[in-house]
């Protein structure tokens, strides 16, 4: 009996831990008709990713190869396009931002016909220099050769890598970041079962954050506002989860601060849901933000938000949940926000579920338009 076909898809990122690109994709992955479609991926980090395993049991492959920076442009166009001829793909989908137009050519030299290149971030890591906005430019200039489909995560994503002309002439696929709803809405979940787990006291107030402990993340401003209000009411606690380079400094500057009786600092965690339902506000002073996918997560579970404006304002489900504030408001605005945050009515399940799926964001309504990306009937 002939095997029956699956059309599968080569994705591109730099490594698939718990990351918002990575934590969306999986979502795609895990209920998409597995039957029809599979997923590789290829990897830039040797180390043991955080759904790898999970990855493998699914059926996809994962293919490691250096990053750009360690090989040399030529090399690693090269190697991409080696992986790309070990099987048929009917598209490769890169997430590397303003370096996809690398696997987006080893694409198009092997003929691979559905060439994505996704931005998931609205922000130019390097400085303005002359030199580094040229770079940029030619960055952007490879994907404009080589890719045939532009994707972005959000209209201020899309504008920072493809520019605000493609997004104009609807040149720019915005695909929402779905999540599975289900989790977030199970009602036996509640404050206590964590409160019990770390050892809180009964009536603490707890501040949240998920996010990789890096400089966008801003999470030394989290403390500075937890230091404004835990100098008027000493119950607050902030709960950071996530890891990151910037983890130990953060750790030592809790310390420094006094703070650590009021900090805990959870790693990566596999049971956000929980978490979420846990934290009575959840606080997001990203520098910048591609979209904020968690930010969704916790308005899913009725918890208040409240986060920088440089979050894109798409991220609002329109539940009342959420208060964007300027960076250049001093901590103890922020704090005054957090304050007034914990004492909201949170909303009735149902409103939760009807909120996010009118705006697209249930990973069930978004299967069908990474199907249509991938021409996949």
């Amino acid at each position: 009996m002939e095997e029956k076909h699956i059309d599968r898809v080569l994705h591109i990122v730099s490594v698939m831990d718990r990351g918002g690109a990575e934590t969306l994709l999986m979502n795609v992955y895990r209920n998409l008709d597995r039957s029809k479609l599979q997923f590789d991926f290829i990897v830039h980090r040797a180390d043991q990713g955080d759904y790898d395993n999970e990855i493998r049991q699914l059926g996809g492959k994962i293919y490691n190869v250096p990053s750009l920076g360690n090989f040399g442009p030529v090399s690693y166009v090269k190697k991409l396009a080696e992986v790309m001829s070990s099987k048929f793909y009917i598209a490769v989908h890169s997430h590397t931002d303003y370096q996809s137009g690398f696997p987006a050519l080893a694409a198009k030299i092997v003929g691979i016909p559905h060439r994505i290149c996704h931005s998931h971030s609205n922000n130019w890591p390097m400085n303005d220099s002359f030199k580094q906005k040229l770079l940029l430019k030619g960055f952007q200039a490879l994907i404009k050769f080589s890719a045939t489909q532009y994707c972005s995560c959000s209209q201020e994503a899309g504008v920072f890598l493809f520019g605000q002309q493609a997004v104009d002439k609807n040149q720019v696929t915005i695909l929402k970041n779905g999540i599975d709803l289900s989790q977030y809405l199970d009602e036996t979940i509640t404050k206590t079962s964590v409160i019990r787990e770390l050892g809180l006291d009964q009536d603490a107030k707890i501040i949240g954050h998920v996010g990789k402990f890096s400089k966008s993340k801003n999470q030394i401003f989290i403390l500075k506002v937890l230091k404004q209000l835990v100098n008027k009411d000493k119950r607050y606690v902030v709960l950071l989860v996530g890891d990151g380079p910037l983890k130990e400094k953060i750790e030592q500057e809790a310390e420094n601060m006094g703070l650590s009786k009021h900090v805990r600092f959870l790693g990566v965690r596999s049971d956000i849901p929980r978490l979420m339902k846990a934290f009575d506000v959840f606080l997001f002073p990203s520098i910048f933000e591609g979209f904020g996918i968690v930010t969704v997560e916790a308005q899913i579970s009725g918890t208040p938000c409240i986060m920088s404006d440089s979050v894109p304002i798409s991220t609002d489900m329109g539940l009342g949940l959420v208060k964007y504030l300027k960076l250049e408001e001093n901590p103890e605005k922020w704090g005054e926000g957090v304050e007034k945050a914990i004492n909201m009515q949170r909303p009735e399940k149902d409103t939760l579920v009807k909120a996010l799926s009118d705006k697209g964001f249930s990973i069930q309504q978004n299967i069908e338009e990474w199907m249509k990306l991938y021409r996949v009937g």
